[in-house]
């Protein structure tokens, strides 16, 4: 397919990729089990109950990141709705104060003052503190997951930024959802729980020294994801399947047990402090961030016929979707090359609050759509005043007591509040031009908003925007038939518009069916919701991928799907493999280890071991060779002291995940010509993959060349068209 093809269907075009970013800025995590001769002696001192013990430390992590994720959950929740509340109650007086005197513009300074203010101390933690914090850090835990070190990615510090900066985020106004950063947060949860201390606060607890390798903090980060998402939606079934199809690369049926029981307890945990807060003990018919509110079969049935307009629904969801994620990659590439400073990140987010404030105001100032207040508007921040006429010198229509502005409940609430209103309104709350110019605008602001130096989640405004367009496609529907009874409940119509617009962005299909399904309690609309998913899904594809996987390639993440590209089958070894190779002797000399580990042209974090001539016997990892140099385990030390305490594992736990660089490692000019024998700490085992092609090597097990997973994503980028990036990043 020819470039101009590719750019009328709407695909950005490729730009070279800086393969030095990709070099250095990532690496992979050790996701394989390094079964060396320690680690061998360890498991077979072992008995059976302490194997026993070790299933059951691993169920009480799993409850532990459960419960700590559901109290994160509640208290954002709590500290939202209190400080939102706060928010919109001043400048809902001040708009009373001055609706019939005069001088609104004082209400929509105050109002965007408000909102930039917000705004301003989330961006200013996250651009000057942990910008790792910003977004909804889905796609940094969908890389983690995958195998890749993102640097600082599960730091305490991070959680700490992450969930003071959603709140100020959400509270600021912006098109921005709470539910998102939750996944993050259960991750990062998952991440310090399970090692049984805080490298960040120098605490050591002593507890869980066993899962303080790769291998075992992987599996644990996906269930913290996966109680994110319960938490969240109050969804467990959809957290698994979420970890399952958008996180974790590595699953087996244990863990899969394992990761349900921290989603229960999550929202468990969520649903009954919440009770609690809400003055309703022991009340757990409300779990999750948001609530979506019970859909009764009745009111909104649907019948075959509905089957294809939903279709067509889905379809538009995907085109949508495809504009968006379009439209946020170039934005995102301009935030790169010239919103890079964290002044001007800051200076851009208050920005876009202030003027999301303004256009929120412009568009309730001119809207006229009143509808009278009901019971349903109890929980929601309705906009009314007390005459009903229209003042030439202001051009602002008022609203006679007992009604409110429609637009407003868009508005001025919190997304979760307009999503939940424009599921479950009567008919007739809304007018299609309300509905229009809301979907229009909002649609703009979710994607100038995405990408900015604040955390924030993309799922809530993509289910509001969703809600609004098919909420409108309802109304149309009853408007141009003449039985518009069957059309009765657009609220069905807002359900099937959300769950497209948001499966077109994120491409997600079974998980994001089975979280909405729990998330409104009924499944009668499983069959719609999955086919409008699917539906979505393959439209958006056509033209763009998913936004986060965008933002993945933006980053220059060396990410490896589960399946190779279609055409790849005939690639061999020799042709992604890096040479010459690194190689380090089986007795090696100290001093050429540390000039190995110091020699910043191959700042390699794994060496084969070969014996000669080059025949492979092994792989060593940079960080055992650190802390093999750090207890200064020498071939002459160990000869002429006999009662030298011999290396465990427990040395290598203690030292992870933060080994010391080789620089801080001093060695002197004697023992650098001391001998080290890594026979005992090498894996054995290693993954290889045979070269036979090379004439120079006939035997199958000669090292010849050594395949990364930079290789690999090289080879995937360079070869395949993929989205590339070649940007001076700092």
């Amino acid at each position: 397919m020819t470039s101009e093809e590719e750019s009328q269907r709407g695909k950005p075009k490729e730009i070279p990729h800086n393969e030095k970013l990709l070099s250095l800025k990532y690496e992979s995590l050790d996701y394989d089990n390094i079964e060396n001769q320690l680690f061998l002696e360890e498991e077979r001192r072992m008995s059976y109950m302490s194997f026993r013990c070790l299933e059951i430390s691993r169920w009480v992590v799993c409850g532990l990141i459960g419960f700590l994720t559901g109290l994160i959950a509640c208290f954002i929740d709590i500290v939202v709705e209190e400080l939102a509340g706060i928010k919109y109650q001043v400048v809902k007086e001040n708009i009373d104060k001055f609706t019939e005197v005069g001088g609104l513009s004082i209400s929509l300074i105050l109002w965007a003052v408000l909102n930039s203010v917000f705004v301003m101390l989330g961006s200013i933690i996250v651009a000057f503190f942990e910008p790792i914090a910003a977004g909804s850090g889905i796609p940094q835990i969908k890389c983690y997951l995958n195998g890749v070190k993102i640097p600082r990615v599960v730091r305490l510090k991070t959680l700490l930024v992450k969930v003071c900066g959603v709140i100020c985020s959400v509270v600021g106004g912006l098109a921005v959802g709470k539910e998102g950063p939750m996944i993050h947060s259960g991750a990062v949860v998952a991440a310090g729980v399970s090692q049984g201390r805080s490298t960040s606060l120098k605490r050591d607890f002593k507890m869980f020294e066993y899962f303080r390798r790769d291998t075992e903090k992987r599996d644990f980060v996906s269930a913290g994801a996966a109680a994110g998402v319960s938490a969240a939606f109050g969804a467990p079934v959809g957290g698994v399947l979420f970890s399952l199809e958008e996180g974790a690369s590595f699953w087996n049926q244990m863990l899969t047990w394992r990761i349900f029981f921290a989603s229960m307890i999550s929202t468990f945990t969520l649903n009954f402090f919440l009770s609690i807060y809400n003055n309703n003990p022991g009340d757990l018919s409300n779990p999750g961030l948001i609530n979506f509110g019970r859909f009764e079969s009745e009111s909104v049935a649907y019948n075959l016929y509905e089957i294809p307009l939903f279709i067509a629904m889905g379809a538009i969801g995907g085109l949508l979707g495809a504009l968006f994620n379009i439209l946020n990659y170039w934005l995102t590439i301009f935030r790169i090359r010239y919103v890079h400073r964290p002044c001007l990140q800051v200076m851009e987010a208050m920005l876009v609050a202030a003027v999301t404030a303004t256009v929120s105001f412009t568009m309730i100032y001119f809207s006229n759509d009143c509808q009278p207040l009901g019971s349903e508007h109890s929980e929601e921040y309705p906009l009314q005043v007390h005459t009903r006429t229209h003042t030439p010198s202001t051009n602002f229509t008022y609203f006679s007591n007992g009604e409110y502005n429609s637009m407003a409940t868009a508005f001025f609430n919190t997304p979760e509040r307009s999503v939940r209103s424009l599921f479950h309104n009567q008919p007739r709350t809304y007018n299609p031009l309300t509905l229009g110019l809301f979907t229009l605008t909002y649609f703009f602001l979710a994607c100038w908003t995405y990408g900015l130096a604040v955390s924030a989640g993309v799922f809530i405004p993509s289910l509001l925007i969703g809600a609004a367009w098919g909420r409108l496609c309802g109304i149309l529907l009853a408007s141009i038939t003449s039985t518009g009874s069957i059309w009765a409940d657009p609220g069905k119509y807002a359900l099937i518009g959300a769950a497209a617009q948001l499966g077109g962005i994120v491409r997600m299909t079974l998980s994001l069916t089975v979280i909405m399904v729990e998330a409104t309690g009924n499944v009668t609309y499983g069959l719609p919701i999955m086919l409008v998913l699917m539906t979505a899904k393959i439209v958006g594809d056509y033209f763009v991928e998913g936004l986060y996987d965008i933002h993945i390639k933006l980053q220059s993440v060396p990410f490896l799907h589960g399946e190779a590209p279609g055409t790849s089958h005939w690639l061999t070894a020799r042709e992604v493999m890096s040479s010459p190779v690194t190689c380090l002797n089986r007795i090696e000399k100290v001093g050429t280890i540390v000039d190995t580990l110091s020699n910043t042209s191959t700042n390699h974090n794994g060496f084969p071991v070969v014996v000669q001539p080059a025949k492979l016997c092994g792989l060593i990892l940079r960080s055992q060779l650190i802390v093999l140099l750090k207890h200064k385990v020498f071939v002459e030390l160990a000869r002429s002291r006999l009662t030298q305490r011999k290396l465990q594992l427990k040395d290598f736990r203690d030292a992870y995940p933060r080994f010391p660089p080789i620089q801080s490692i001093h060695v002197s000019q004697d023992e650098r010509e001391c001998m080290m024998d890594l026979t005992e700490f090498m894996n054995p085992t290693p993954y290889t993959v045979p070269q036979v092609e090379l004439k120079e090597f006939k035997k199958k097990g000669f090292v010849v060349g050594l395949v990364t997973r930079k290789d690999l994503a090289r080879y995937h980028l360079g070869k395949h068209g993929l989205e590339e990036l070649q940007l001076a990043q700092t």
